[in-house]
């Protein structure tokens, strides 16, 4: 798919604001309702759009810490792997998984309450998962740039 000018426009709206209606957004990109909403659905066919998400700021949810906790498996027993990776969806303290390059296999994004919430998932649960060899945590002091939107740039 080709993206002109207004479709990139329309990716930039509704990445920061995937609430607004498709007659506001069609305002702010300079088109009216129906070949608007027209290109979004092109882009949703397309994939680029992959769904809508309601940001919620972690505080209010109660989730003062975020940790990042890297993670060193057992690479020898790839049952073990997998099964590590299966543990890791299914817990909801991990918002965030990545395979690294590096002196480490995994990074996690870890939200919890407190500390002691932290303590206790890192010791009954992250330690227990399996081929887990080895954890290292770090806890952020202060968010400076949190960003969910892609830049744009770079879409032809």
């Amino acid at each position: 798919m080709k993206l002109t000018r207004t479709d990139k426009k329309i990716l930039d709206v509704l990445q920061r604001d995937s609430g607004v209606t498709n007659v506001e957004l069609a305002e702010r990109v300079g088109l009216s309702a129906s070949p608007c909403l027209r290109r979004v659905k092109q882009l949703e066919a397309a994939g680029l759009i992959s769904g809508y998400v309601a940001l919620l700021d972690r505080r209010k949810a109660k989730l003062d810490l975020l940790a990042y906790v890297e993670v060193a498996v057992d690479r020898h027993n790839e049952t073990a792997a997998e099964a590590f990776k299966e543990a890791v969806l299914r817990e909801p303290m991990v918002v965030g998984c990545h395979a690294m390059t590096g002196s480490y296999d995994y990074l996690l994004r870890v939200v919890a309450p407190n500390l002691d919430a932290y303590a206790e998932f890192t010791m009954k649960r992250l330690l227990k998962m399996p081929a887990v060899k080895d954890i290292q945590s770090s806890f952020v002091l202060e968010t400076i740039k949190d960003s969910t939107a892609l830049p744009l740039d770079y879409l032809e």
